[in-house]
């Protein structure tokens, strides 16, 4: 019964290896050494993959994401409405967010009459994937093109982006309003 399970192959690729003697050239192996520094030269002749970073900037993907910003609207209010719907797409759970109601007064900070209260996003977990910005049913969230995706910090908690790094600045949400409206 030993040998019928021992000749069984699951993915029918079932190799016998042999277990022959090496030669005396096979056991110095100076073969091996030569084939080996010949792809080194080969590879030192060829054009490097190497770019000089702050003189030569290479050329982002048409599909490039960068950092997460929460838009705004013409009147600069906000436009998330805390539904949680990327929240629940993200894949790396890295965002989280509390909803809260509008009180009365405030309805030049807020389109709804519900707001996320807190937004936050752990960029030590995020992705880049963009499931944020398609889930979004307002519009609110958007990947930029920046070239900077996070900056470089020592503590774990620079790296959560509450609503202070994720708003649009209110002179950008005019610019683009400017922009929209003048094509």
């Amino acid at each position: 019964m030993s040998t019928a399970i021992q000749s069984i192959s699951l993915s029918g690729k079932k190799k016998q290896v042999s277990n022959k003697e090496m030669t005396f050239l096979e056991r110095l192996y100076l073969v091996a050494i030569i084939k080996g520094l010949l792809i080194t030269i080969k590879h030192f002749f060829r054009k490097k993959a190497t770019i000089h970073y702050p003189e030569q900037v290479r050329a982002f993907s048409p599909v490039y994401r960068g950092r997460h910003m929460l838009k705004r609207d013409e009147q600069g209010r906000e436009n998330c409405t805390a539904c949680g719907l990327c929240a629940l797409s993200c894949p790396a759970e890295a965002i989280t967010m509390k909803a809260a109601e509008r009180k009365k007064g405030e309805e030049h900070l807020y389109r709804e009459e519900k707001y996320a209260e807190i937004y936050e996003i752990n960029m030590l977990r995020c992705i880049f994937c963009g499931l944020c910005e398609e889930a979004c049913p307002k519009d609110a969230i958007y990947l930029t093109i920046s070239k900077e995706l996070v900056p470089a910090q020592y503590d774990r908690e620079d790296f959560i982006f509450g609503k202070d790094k994720l708003v649009m600045p209110l002179e950008m949400a005019i610019k683009n309003t400017q922009l929209k409206n003048a094509n």
